[in-house]
């Protein structure tokens, strides 16, 4: 478990599902620029900031090759770090393939599962979000075959000009591959991650369960001292967490993207 002592006046920021890359490059372009903005802005105020996968729509890291683009998600993440401020990041189910790049590069931890933080005084159980819970069965079944040492030693031998567009065309067409649920809300009582946080809870206390992967901005109260929020997405929503003080928030960023 890890600690946070918030100083005053700072904050930690949390974000998630940005899907950098789709549906192309040219269409995701505006919105890399208005997520870059935004890192730009809470820099200033910032204790550390944490992002919760499927920063990009595709991500796998051959030993020498990485996908070409996100130059400047990447320079301001590398300027960031360099300044003190820590980056945690969080795989989601289109960034599975995760292998060192991060860490050597940006200085930034990576993790894929989800992990207890606390903030200040307040439990943080915080992850992607994606395969949790009940049901899913067809995507789980394919997430233990994505996340097979084998499956990625084979994958590895395809040419990466292969490998990567074949990887975007099923990211973005197959949605038992993507593991992406229908965004409409369902329900307390039929959202798989509310249910997987009360089964939580029967084990041990959380003040709050900080999660992606569904794309829907949600704040649902588990019990009075417990809360379940989803960070929404930068593709239709563009919200994401504020924790200061012993709260936690979410906020929609509204500058304007920058037209390439």
């Amino acid at each position: 478990m890890k600690s946070f002592k918030v100083p005053q006046g700072k904050k930690i920021y949390f974000s998630s599902d940005h899907h950098l890359g789709a549906p192309t490059p040219e269409l995701s372009f505006p919105r890399e620029k208005k997520f870059v903005a935004w890192l730009d802005e809470v820099k200033g105020d910032a204790a550390a900031i944490f992002l919760l996968g499927d920063l990009f729509d595709f991500w796998f890291e051959y030993k020498t090759v990485v996908p070409k683009g996100f130059t400047r998600t990447l320079g301001k993440l590398a300027e960031i770090t360099d300044s003190g401020i820590p980056i945690y990041y969080f795989v989601g189910n289109h960034d599975l393939w995760m292998n060192g790049y991060f860490e050597e590069e940006l200085n930034i931890p990576v993790y894929h599962q989800p992990q207890v933080f606390t903030i200040n005084d307040k439990v943080c159980l915080i992850g992607h979000g994606d395969g949790l819970g009940p049901g899913d069965l067809g995507y789980k079944r394919m997430k233990k075959v994505f996340t097979n040492p084998v499956s990625k030693w084979l994958y590895n031998w395809l040419h990466p000009d292969f490998g990567v567009k074949l990887a975007q065309y099923l990211s973005v067409k197959n949605k038992m591959i993507s593991g992406d649920e229908d965004v409409k809300f369902l329900g307390e009582e039929n959202e798989w991650l509310v249910q997987y946080c009360r089964r939580k809870l029967e084990q041990q206390h959380y003040d709050y369960f900080i999660f992606g992967h569904r794309h829907l901005p949600l704040e649902i109260s588990l019990n009075e001292n417990s809360t379940y929020v989803n960070l929404g997405d930068w593709i239709t929503y563009f919200t994401y967490g504020v924790f200061q003080d012993h709260k936690l928030s979410l906020e929609k960023y509204d500058a304007q993207s920058t037209k390439p």
